[in-house]
């Protein structure tokens, strides 16, 4: 069905992890928007992440309570149990009804320590001079072979393809036409289209006002059309206002491309939907 793609959103955080509302709350919204399908996906336990993920104490209290929900609103919104994963996450993704992989650490070679890489510059910085000697498009490098790992794993979406260009506007860390960024960044398309991934089509940074452009970007979607991949539109809302943020821009974006379809995720997996 034409616009279904706009009753359905997967990739949403609750105040588990590093959202700003419940789920219940989030559960009421999507009602009232008219949405069919409702799926929270709290950042999965990570033993060094003190910030954003959930704890493992959070974890089952996000569990319990997404399955009382789905109870709840059955027959009204359909409601999923679904986890962000990260490639150094300790949860089991298989204990879910899916599982998005994405990519949001470096682990420094030579210090061994762990940074974010889509928050604070002071971060990104750090990481790029202790650990890659100053040079950021080995950082890079090093991101697009960890999302090409997070594939390998067959995760339900892959997420936010690019991420590591989010607090990089104006290639403040690394230029990001250079030819050894856009080759990492096929390469880790190759290992996504090997494993058939879903490609998330992220409108996040827009959202939150870091970039004005999707992840992935231009010319990685062109990319990914030319291999034959499917894509899946997501707002990655952090709360109940951005369910649906930028979906129909994206979906402008994703046709003028060349894209005929977008998958929409269900209670019964991923159905296509016309653009």
């Amino acid at each position: 069905m034409a616009s279904e793609y706009l009753r359905s959103s997967v990739h949403v955080h609750t105040k588990f992890c590093d959202g700003k509302n419940a789920p219940e709350e989030l559960a009421v919204t999507a009602w009232k928007q008219g949405l069919a399908t409702l799926g929270f996906s709290g950042h999965s336990h990570t033993p060094f992440d003190l910030e954003y993920c959930m704890t493992q104490s959070r974890t089952a209290l996000y569990r319990a309570q997404v399955t009382k929900l789905k109870a709840r609103y059955a027959g009204k919104l359909d409601i999923l149990l679904g986890l962000e994963w990260d490639l150094y996450s300790d949860d089991d993704p298989a204990a879910y009804d899916y599982w998005i992989g994405s990519t949001h650490y470096l682990r420094g070679p030579k210090t061994g320590k762990y940074y974010e890489i889509d928050w604070r510059e002071a971060d990104l910085a750090a990481c790029i001079a202790d650990d890659f000697d100053g040079d950021g498009l080995a950082a890079a490098e090093q991101y697009f072979a960890n999302v090409a790992a997070v594939a390998a794993k067959k995760p339900t979406i892959l997420g936010h393809f690019d991420l590591i260009k989010k607090i990089n506007a104006g290639n403040k860390f690394f230029d990001e036409n250079d030819a050894r960024y856009r080759q990492a960044a096929f390469a880790a398309l190759m290992a996504a289209a090997r494993s058939r991934c879903v490609l998330e089509v992220n409108t996040s940074g827009m959202a939150r006002g870091f970039r004005q452009d999707l992840f992935p970007g231009e010319a990685l979607l062109k990319e990914w059309l030319a291999l034959s991949g499917n894509v899946v539109i997501t707002a990655d809302a952090h709360e109940k206002s951005g369910l649906t943020f930028g979906f129909e821009q994206a979906a402008a974006q994703l046709k003028a491309l060349g894209y005929t379809k977008v998958q929409v995720l269900g209670k019964n997996g991923f159905v296509p939907c016309a653009l």
